[in-house]
C-alpha cells in the first residue's frame, strides 16, 4: 500500500503516471463521461486547517469518481478533544477507503500513515503541499511547457519545499530566492540535492529575486503570511518588500514566461494586481486542475493498494 505524503516518496515514472491519469480523467470529465473508478468508496477528509480549494476539490473529486467524501473538522471529531492521533487513524481507516488530511507538522501525517489501514493523502502540511505542486506541473504540461526553468520567489515554505522535490525528481532547473532568515529547511534542501545528483536537476538558492527570474519560463510565488503566522505580518511584509512579482520583475523572465500562484493571492504584496490579471487564465486553470490532479492521485493510490 502506498501513501501520498510527499513527492520525495515517488520516482519520475510514478509522478508522470499520476499526471497522465489526471489528464485522462480530466478529458473524460470534460466530455461528461464520469467513470466510477472509485465506485462506492469513501474518502475521509480530516481538516485541522481550514481551506477553500482543498475541500471543494477533494469532495467534488471523490463524488465524480463514484464515491463519497466525509468532511471531518478536528473541532467535530474526538481528535479535537485530545484523542491520540494513532487511535483516530486506527478507527477511521477501518471505516473508510482512503483518507486526506490537511494539517500542521508533517510528523502528524507520518504518524497517521503508520497506523492507517488505507492510503493517506497529504492535503497540506507545514513542510509540504504535494498535491498543489503536482497540479502546477500538470498545468504546465497542459499549456505546452514540459521542461521549464522555474523561479520560486518568496518564503521558503511548503510550496518551495514541494517544488524542490518535484524539480529534483524530474531533473528540472529550479532557482529559489528567499529573504535572509526565510530560507528553505536544510534537511529538505539536502534531500533535493541528493535527488538532483540522480536526475541531473539544477538547483540554485539565493537572496536575489531579480537574479533568480532572469530568463526563466515560469515564475512562482506564494503568500508571505501563511496560516498561523498572522502575528508576524508586519515583520514579514518588511522583510519581503523587494520580493513582489510585478511588471519589472516579470520583464526579466522570458517574454513567454508564465506566472503561477496557488491562491489565495494578496494583491500588491507578493504579486501586483497587473501581473495577477495578466496571468489569471493560467492561475485559475491551475486552481481548476487541483480537482483533476487529485482524482489522478486517488485512482493511482487505489491501483497500488497491494504494492
Amino acid at each position: 500500500m502506498r501513501h501520498f505524503l510527499s513527492i520525495k516518496d515517488f520516482n519520475k515514472t510514478e509522478i508522470l503516471e499520476m499526471i497522465a491519469l489526471a489528464q485522462q480523467i480530466k478529458d473524460e470529465t470534460k466530455a461528461k463521461k464520469f467513470v466510477p473508478y472509485l465506485k462506492n468508496q469513501t474518502l475521509g477528509m480530516i481538516f485541522e486547517k481550514s481551506s477553500t480549494r482543498t475541500r471543494v476539490s477533494f469532495e467534488v473529486g471523490i463524488y465524480q469518481l463514484g464515491g463519497i467524501g466525509l468532511f471531518l473538522s478536528s473541532n467535530d471529531i474526538q481528535l479535537g478533544r485530545g484523542e491520540p492521533l494513532k487511535d483516530t487513524a486506527r478507527v477511521i481507516s477501518r471505516m473508510v477507503d482512503m483518507v486526506m488530511i490537511r494539517t500542521f507538522e508533517q510528523s502528524r501525517l507520518d504518524e497517521f500513515a503508520k497506523y492507517s489501514q488505507v492510503p493517506l493523502i497529504n492535503g497540506l502540511s507545514t513542510e509540504y503541499h504535494p498535491v498543489q505542486i503536482m497540479t502546477d506541473y500538470f498545468t504546465l504540461l497542459e499549456i505546452g511547457i514540459s521542461s521549464p526553468v522555474v523561479a520560486y520567489i518568496g518564503d521558503g515554505n511548503n510550496i518551495a519545499h514541494s517544488w524542490l522535490m518535484l524539480a529534483s525528481k524530474l531533473g528540472l532547473d529550479i532557482r529559489v530566492a528567499t529573504p535572509v532568515g526565510y530560507e528553505c529547511d536544510e534537511n529538505i534542501i539536502a534531500d533535493a540535492q541528493k535527488f538532483a545528483q540522480e536526475s541531473g536537476a539544477t538547483i540554485t538558492f539565493s537572496n536575489n529575486p531579480s537574479q533568480a527570474v532572469k530568463g526563466v519560463d515560469v515564475v512562482i510565488t506564494d503568500t508571505w503570511v501563511s496560516m498561523g503566522q498572522e502575528s508576524e505580518k508586519e515583520v514579514r511584509i518588511k522583510a519581503f518588500d523587494s520580493y513582489k512579482v510585478d511588471s519589472n520583475m516579470m520583464s526579466l523572465a522570458k517574454p513567454t514566461a508564465v506566472f503561477m500562484h496557488c491562491l489565495p493571492a494578496y494583491r500588491d504584496y507578493e504579486v501586483s494586481e497587473e501581473i495577477f490579471e495578466q496571468h489569471s487564465e493560467t492561475i485559475f486553470l491551475e486552481a481548476e486542475n487541483r480537482l483533476h490532479m487529485q482524482k489522478g492521485i486517488m485512482v493511482w493510490l487505489d491501483n497500488h493498494r497491494n504494492d
